[in-house]
Order: structure tokens, then C-alpha cells, then sequence
């Protein structure tokens, strides 16, 4: 069926959809299949230069448009339903432009497939790709009109070229691995097994714990921490941090030769300690050759002593344990001697005041000259008492003797004197109680007197008893606060050497420079991406 070409105004379509295969591919592969189809058919086109160029600029602002290859295989086959001769994709489309016929018209789509339909049990029509020399192609079209073979020759020479660039970055790889990775560790490796002095370690272990309260344990949280590893956490922590400490070093060289022994010419030069070694030198040798360590958990306290002959070992960690058996016990030597000095002070002032009350008491009773004034005062009242009791008879007797007609006035006179004799012996004896001695007391203020001074020794001699307990109580509590060192593991000299380690630091090595030269090259990598973009 033949259709009219139908005049209409068509819009140039920029960029449409995506299809199936590259643009400027499909373009090239159509341009050559229109040409080899051109000189299969014998036709020949003869375009004027100005004709030519004019179609090269119009092909040239098609190519530019930006159709997919979807686009310009359709317009092809309208050009072919057309009768119209075309020598690439392109100039399909400005021949159908030429003709006013719009190439991407659905219509004409549509047209399309229903034909196809029609013509299935027939042979396809598809278009052919056929180079023509005598067509106008670009760089890209005669690019791609190269035979196979130049073809497969030129993929083999960029797979070469590919695979010996890779085996260039390989081994520029196992080089640099070789020299940044393998041979330090070959070194270090070597420095352990070869060069490395013998080290002997001896190890020891040993809890700090408290004495027993003696069945009188205090109250409170104290007494919930009794016993436990909790109670003595701070002093372990104290002789831990006095063990790792400069003092102990100073102490161990002073006593041992510390820095005599690691200044020995036999050590290899990178253990070696210089002979004029400052104590700060000779402090990170320390660090290193004496590990103390504490776990809270037990409450034991782990000790490594390292030296190159097993008996210095041995005597280094045995001088160790006794430095920290000294400072366990100055821990808690000035709080003991604080609380016994205090204790006994208490005591002291009171046995004195106790024997100022007694020498008060002694004075007073020579001044009364008695014994016991109480008792003086009660034998006074007693008389007193009893001659009160005389002269109430007496004069019961003398109203007697009055009562009668005619009393004898001598037994009456005899009465009445007895009577007057009692009266002044009752006032001579309480003239005693009252009467002021030469310095100016009475009886009655010196035995209050002497009854104070009583009463004060009393006072005093409690005090001593309090001031006793106290003691005693202070001493009970200066022996509870009597920490001492248990050892769990003797230092005993080993008889084989301990380090050096030199298969697992060697592999350490090669652990610490395999990441070493990972974070380097990642970092260069990461700067080198960020500089090119």
C-alpha cells in the first residue's frame, strides 16, 4: 500500500528516550550499512561541492540533535518505505525532512509495524549496513569500518597492554611490600633470634591482708568489708604504685645494683643501659624489666621481675617483696602510734590527777588529825546524845523531888548541879563542832572539806579505769589496723630463658608494618583522588 506524503510541520525532537544500544554506534553502523547497500545497488549520486557541503552541515546538526538509535533505525525504515535512497541513519532523516515527511511520526510508526505484521511469512527486510566510500562519513564512521581482523588486533594489543600494566603494578607491589614490609620484619626477626640477649623472669604473687578484730568487729560497713579484699584495696593499690615507682628503683640500685646489671658490656647495645645512665634512663628500664600488676577481683598483687641471670632475678624480686613488706607496714605505723600515744597520754593525766586528789585527801586528814572525821562527828553526837539523855533524868528526878510538901533541898541542890554539869558539857562538845581552830575552820567545814577531797579521788580513780579501757581499746584497734604481706607464689630463679619472645614478636612486626604500610597507602590513595578530582 502506497501512502502520500503528507505535508506537515514536524518539531526536531532533542534528546528523546534511551534505546537499546549507543547513538553515535548506532550512527556509525548504520552509515556504513547504507553505503556498502548504495554500491551493492550500483547507484552513484553526484552532488555538487557547494550541494555536498551544505548536506555535510545539515548531517552535522542532525548528528548534534541527540537521537537515540531507536530513532534513526525507525527513520531509515520510513525512508526505505518511502522509495527513498539513503546512505546512513542520518541522511534518512534529512531526506524525509526534505520531503516533509515527519521521521518520527507515531502514524508512520504504526504504519510500520502493520506492514511488518503483514509481511511475516515474507523474508525481513531489515536494514544492511554497507560502507561506501563514495559517502561523507566522520572520524567515528570510518573508525568503525575496520575489518575484523585490525579489529581483533587492535583488542589483543589493549589486552596486552592492559595485562602488562598490571604486572607492572604487581610487582611495583611486592616491592614496595618487600622493602616496606618484609625486610623490617626480616630484620626484627633476626635482631630476636641472633642478636637479643637471654632474659630470665621470676614471678611472684602476693595478697596484703589485715589482721583479725579478735571477735570484736566494728559495726557498719566496716564490718561488712572484714576479711575481704575490699578492706585492704587502697594498701594494695599503695604498694603497687611504690613498686613502679622511682623510689623503689633507687632503692633496688642502691641495695642491688640495678644499673650495674643492665649496664653489662654482654647485653646486646638495644637492651644495654649506658654506664653514666640518669635515674630517668635507667627508671624506663625499670618500667620495663619490673611488672607489677593488681587485680581487684582477688586482691592479688602480680609481680614480674626480668633480668639477663636467674639468681639477680631472683634476688631483685626477693629485695622487691621485702620493700613492699616495709611499706605495708608504714602504711598503718603512724595511725597504730597515734592511737596507742594518745591512749596512753589520756591515761597518764589521769593516774596524775588521781594522785593530786590522794595527796589533797592525805593533807586535810593531818590537818584534822583524824582518820575519819565522820566518825569523830558521829562519836561527839553520840555523847552528846547520851548526855542529853543524863539531864532529861536529872530533871525528871528534880521534878520529883519538887513535887512533894516538903522537898530535900540537898538532894534538889545536888540535881540541879548535875543538871548544870550536863548543860556545860553538851555545849563544850558542840562548841567542838563549831568553834573555829587557829586557821580559822571549823570541824564541820574540814570534814566537808575532807568530804570532797573524797569524793574528787573517787572521781579520779574512774577516770584511771576509763582512761585503762581506753588504752586497752586503743591498743585492740591499733592491732586490727596491722596489715601484713602473705606471699602466694615464692621468687624462685628460672633455669630457662623467658624472652626474648622471638616468634611472637616477630610476627608482631610483621602485623605492626603490614597496617603501617595500609594506613599509608590508603592515606596517599585517598590524597591522590582528592588532588585529581
Amino acid at each position: 500500500m502506497t501512502t502520500k506524503p503528507r505535508a506537515r510541520k514536524f518539531r526536531i525532537r532533542r534528546g528523546g528516550s534511551l534505546g537499546s544500544a549507543d547513538p553515535s554506534a548506532d550512527t556509525t553502523t548504520h552509515d556504513a550499512g547504507a553505503g556498502k547497500s548504495e554500491a551493492s545497488n550500483g547507484e552513484s549520486t553526484a552532488v555538487a561541492p557547494t550541494e555536498g557541503s551544505s548536506n555535510q552541515s545539515v548531517l552535522d546538526a542532525i548528528r548534534q540533535e541527540g537521537l537515540t538509535g531507536r530513532q534513526l533505525r525507525m527513520a531509515r525504515r520510513i525512508a526505505q518505505k518511502h522509495g527513498l535512497a539513503v546512505t546512513s541513519d542520518y541522511d534518512a532523516v534529512r531526506r524525509l525532512r526534505e520531503h516533509d515527511i515527519d521521521p518520527f511520526d507515531r502514524a508512520g510508526v504504526l504504519e510500520l509495524v502493520i506492514s511488518g505484521a503483514k509481511n511475516e511469512s515474507g523474508p525481513a527486510l531489515l536494514p544492511q549496513t554497507v560502507p561506501s566510500k563514495s559517502s561523507p562519513l566522520s572520524k567515528a564512521d570510518s573508525q568503525a569500518m575496520l575489518s575484523s581482523e585490525e579489529r581483533a588486533r587492535e583488542i589483543m594489543k589493549i589486552q596486552k597492554d592492559i595485562a602488562r600494566r598490571r604486572r607492572q603494578k604487581l610487582v611495583l607491589l611486592f616491592m614496595r611490600l618487600a622493602v616496606f614490609v618484609l625486610l623490617p620484619t626480616l630484620l626484627t626477626g633476626y635482631y630476636y633470634y641472633r642478636i637479643a640477649t637471654p632474659m630470665y623472669a621470676t614471678k611472684a604473687e602476693f595478697i596484703i591482708q589485715q589482721a583479725s578484730s579478735g571477735g570484736s568487729s566494728g559495726g557498719g560497713l566496716g564490718g561488712l568489708f572484714q576479711g575481704t579484699s575490699m578492706a585492704t584495696q587502697q594498701d594494695s593499690i599503695t604498694v603497687q604504685s611504690y613498686l613502679a615507682s622511682r623510689s623503689a628503683m633507687i632503692r633496688l640500685d642502691n641495695d642491688h645494683g640495678f644499673k650495674a646489671h643492665f649496664s653489662d658490656p654482654r647485653i646486646d647495645p638495644i637492651q644495654r643501659l649506658d654506664v653514666d645512665a640518669t635515674n630517668e634512663q635507667a627508671f624506663k628500664t625499670y618500667t620495663k624489666r619490673v611488672r607489677v600488676s593488681y587485680d581487684p577481683t582477688e586482691g592479688i598483687v602480680r609481680m614480674e621481675v626480668i633480668a639477663t641471670d636467674p639468681s639477680k632475678s631472683q634476688a631483685f624480686s626477693e629485695a622487691l617483696v621485702g620493700y613492699a613488706e616495709e611499706q605495708v607496714d608504714q602504711l598503718t605505723a603512724r595511725l597504730r602510734a597515734d592511737q596507742n600515744a594518745s591512749a596512753e597520754q589520756s591515761y597518764q593525766d589521769a593516774e596524775a590527777r588521781r594522785q593530786e586528789s590522794l595527796a589533797e585527801l592525805l593533807r586535810i586528814q593531818n590537818e584534822l588529825e583524824v582518820l575519819n572525821p565522820q566518825g569523830e562527828i558521829s562519836a561527839v553526837m553520840g555523847q552528846i546524845g547520851g548526855l542529853e539523855t543524863d539531864k532529861q533524868q536529872k530533871e525528871l528526878e528534880l521534878a520529883t523531888l519538887k513535887s512533894v510538901a516538903e522537898p530535900n533541898q540537898a538532894r534538889v541542890n545536888g540535881v540541879e548541879q548535875d543538871i548544870a554539869r550536863l548543860e556545860s558539857f553538851i555545849a563544850d562538845l558542840r562548841g567542838q563542832l563549831t568553834e573555829k581552830n587557829n586557821d580559822g575552820s571549823t570541824l564541820a567545814a574540814k570534814t566537808t572539806e575532807l568530804r570532797l577531797a573524797e569524793e574528787n579521788y573517787q572521781f579520779q580513780i574512774g577516770m584511771v579505769q576509763n582512761a585503762l579501757a581506753m588504752r586497752e581499746s586503743a591498743r585492740q584497734e591499733a592491732d586490727r589496723q596491722v596489715r601484713y604481706l602473705s606471699m602466694g607464689v615464692e621468687p624462685v630463679a628460672p633455669d630457662e630463658a623467658t624472652y626474648p619472645r622471638a616468634f611472637e614478636n616477630t610476627l608482631v612486626s610483621l602485623l605492626i608494618f603490614s597496617g603501617i604500610y595500609l594506613m599509608i597507602s590508603l592515606t596517599v590513595s585517598i590524597l591522590r583522588e582528592q588532588v585529581s578530582s
